[in-house]
């Protein structure tokens, strides 16, 4: 039995299949996400969405959808799905299916009387193409297939509506037609692989709805551009290929270019599998420059999430040729950023304070997966750049005291990763002293410090142990409180005593101030008010202002985004910090914990794993699709179990 298959009960019960989502990449910035029902319920949702780069810095969706209809003795079966007003669902095609599967690619088997037709959808890697195989299994009588695309050339934050405007024109090309709706946009190719006709019947349908828009309190509701459709005949056993793409294609070669991009790809029949070709997703090669995701389908490249995910996007599964191919993008990009140079790389947010120590972490990780000789070798002159550019005190918002710790101004400004705003000011403004910031602080120091140290460069070394013996004792003094915790933040006599998982870091890194007791009394307390089946709340249901649930409009989401919300990526340390202490004795809890995330693979995203978590029972997932953190930590940390079952 396939591990990510869906049966007919399934399939045509709506509020089971429509919370079920799909995504494909192409891994150089489009995408192809819909429901496994080939429903689309966000504005973000599209068979082709692609960056267009002349217009802006956004996605844009080209082909929304295209409806497919199997016509036999002259009857028309059609099987589309859209949602419209008043809870209206036609033209009902869902209660056609017999299964979904997509273990290797997305693939719905279609059963109307005696007609069994299946569809594989696949996205071309690297290239702005979708591919889509029609199979027709079985057929005891002539069958014409009809393809009615719906278009819409727009923003993913925007809509489309009818217009005068829009552009019917359209051109015939070798088995399809190109055409283009507004310019600045590319033209569209859309083919087949085999002759068939093209009936040119403009029309606009109206009022197509987005219910996961209108839960997130938006604008739900769009006009899509149908310039007609293509029909063409299919004997029983045959197959069509159609594609839709920005250039022109020779229509010969669609079904070896389908099948060998089917080799290509690694099956989804387990959970490791299903973390590994989502790893893959989040990557977005442009000529030279390499970058990470932060998340599909809204994300960009985030400076903190880029260094954060890294070390389980590539080195958890193996693949330290694309860690340093990464690297080469983000070792520029660093190097303009502490230069004061103009920033010409799309990685977004690399000013905030502790983003050079998420980059030292993320290669402290590769220096452990590989060897400190070769850490040394690859980044020892960007590593000692960053520890001189905040010593040497130059970055506008991380100030070093004489206690050795570093001071961040968050008041204004979000300045970490809880980074909520509501009418531009942080919904958690975490100032001062700030506990992940200096427990990074110290991890930097002391592994620098043995990294120089085993280079021959001692002076250098022994000044980064000194700054670090002083920052742990400041640390102990600052943030430890008398219940065994540690403060979020501290700025002058103000302390933040809420019970939050920012702590958990300073336990899981391998350099810490903390000594083993002090270590479990903090495992203890984020165990026993935060630990929840689905990650790490970020904040205690004890503690003042907790709101679990992320739901409604957006500036109520914004209160909850770090409120009670639980997050996947935070078990990454948690579950390090727990062997930590632990050790052997801890393993059989880590994988029974795992467990529970490899439930997720068949709701929400199907094979990924959501931005976050409702904070309490039934835990359901929410934001992005999928989360490119999220996925990393997981991967490390089945990595890091299989350290330990050696």
């Amino acid at each position: 039995m396939s591990y990510l298959r869906f049966d007919k009960t399934l399939m045509i019960n709506l509020q089971e299949s429509l919370p079920r989502e799909i995504l494909r990449t192409n891994k150089s910035g489009a995408y192809h996400c819909t429901t496994i029902v080939d429903c689309n319920t966000r504005k973000y949702h599209g068979l082709l969405v692609i960056p267009v780069p002349n217009l802006d810095d956004e996605n844009h969706v080209l082909l929304s959808s295209l409806d497919e209809t199997v016509i036999q003795h002259g009857a028309e079966f059609n099987l589309g799905l859209h949602k419209y007003q008043g809870n209206h669902f036609s033209p009902n095609g869902h209660k056609y299916i017999r299964e979904f599967d997509c273990e290797k690619i997305p693939a719905t088997t279609y059963r109307v009387g005696g007609v069994i037709l299946r569809k594989e959808k696949i996205f071309v890697h690297h290239e702005n193409r979708i591919l889509i195989r029609y199979t027709l299994v079985d057929a005891h009588s002539a069958t014409t297939l009809r393809l009615r695309p719906f278009l819409a050339f727009r923003s993913v934050r925007e809509y489309t509506h009818e217009n005068g405007q829009a552009s019917r024109n359209y051109q015939p090309v070798e088995n399809g037609i190109k055409t283009c709706m507004y310019s600045g946009y590319p033209e569209l190719f859309m083919q087949l692989n085999k002759k068939n006709e093209f009936h040119f019947q403009p029309d606009w349908y109206r009022g197509i709805e987005y219910p996961k828009e209108q839960e997130r309190g938006y604008d739900f509701y769009e006009d899509l551009y149908v310039p007609g459709y293509f029909e063409i005949d299919i004997k029983k056993g045959d197959s069509v290929v159609f594609s839709a793409g920005i250039s022109g294609i020779a229509p010969r070669n669609l079904k070896r270019i389908f099948d060998s991009e089917v080799e290509d790809r690694t099956p989804r029949d387990s959970f490791y599998h299903c973390l590994k070709n989502s790893a893959h997703q989040f990557h977005n090669k442009q000529g030279e420059e390499h970058y990470v995701f932060a998340g599909y389908p809204w994300f960009k490249c985030r400076a903190r999430d880029l260094f954060i995910s890294l070390p389980g996007l590539t080195l958890g599964i193996e693949e330290q040729e694309e860690f340093e191919d990464v690297m080469k993008t983000a070792e520029k990009a660093i190097r303009q950023f502490v230069n004061g140079e103009p920033l010409t790389y799309k990685i977004y947010e690399i000013e905030h304070p502790d983003v050079l120590l998420w980059a030292v972490w993320a290669l402290q990780q590769y220096a452990k997966e590989t060897s400190r000789e070769r850490c040394r070798q690859m980044y020892g002159a960007l590593l000692e750049e960053i520890m001189s550019y905040i010593l040497g005190r130059k970055h506008s918002n991380l100030f070093l005291h004489e206690n050795g710790l570093l001071y961040t101004n968050g008041t204004e400004k979000a300045v970490t990763w809880m980074n909520s705003t509501v009418n531009g000011k942080p919904v958690t403004p975490r100032t001062g002293y700030i506990v992940e910031v200096n427990a990074l602080w110290y991890n930097a120091l002391r592994f620098t410090a043995d990294m120089f140290r085993e280079g021959g460069n001692t002076l250098l070394a022994d000044n980064l142990d000194a700054r670090a013996e002083m920052a742990g004792k400041s640390f102990v003094d600052v943030f430890r409180n008398e219940y065994g915790y540690l403060f979020d933040y501290v700025n002058g006599y103000m302390m933040d005593w809420s019970v939050r998982p920012n702590m958990i870091f300073a336990v899981a890194f391998d350099y810490s101030p903390l000594d083993r007791v002090q270590k479990k009394q903090v495992l203890d307390i984020v165990t026993k008010e935060l630990l929840t089946p689905k990650g790490l709340r970020t904040l205690s249901p004890k503690s003042g202002g907790y709101n679990p649930n992320y739901v409604g409009p957006q500036q109520q989401r914004d209160y909850a985004y770090h409120q009670g919300t639980a997050w996947p990526w935070l078990m990454g340390f948690y579950m390090e910090a727990y062997l930590r202490i632990y050790k052997m004795s801890g393993i059989s809890f880590v994988e029974r914990y795992l467990i529970g995330m490899e439930d997720e693979m068949t709701s929400h995203c199907i094979g990924a794993l959501p931005e976050l978590f409702d904070g309490n029972p039934p835990f359901v997932g929410r934001g992005a699709v999928s989360f490119a953190m999220n996925t990393a930590e997981i991967l490390r940390i089945l990595k890091l179990l299989s350290k330990y079952n050696l």
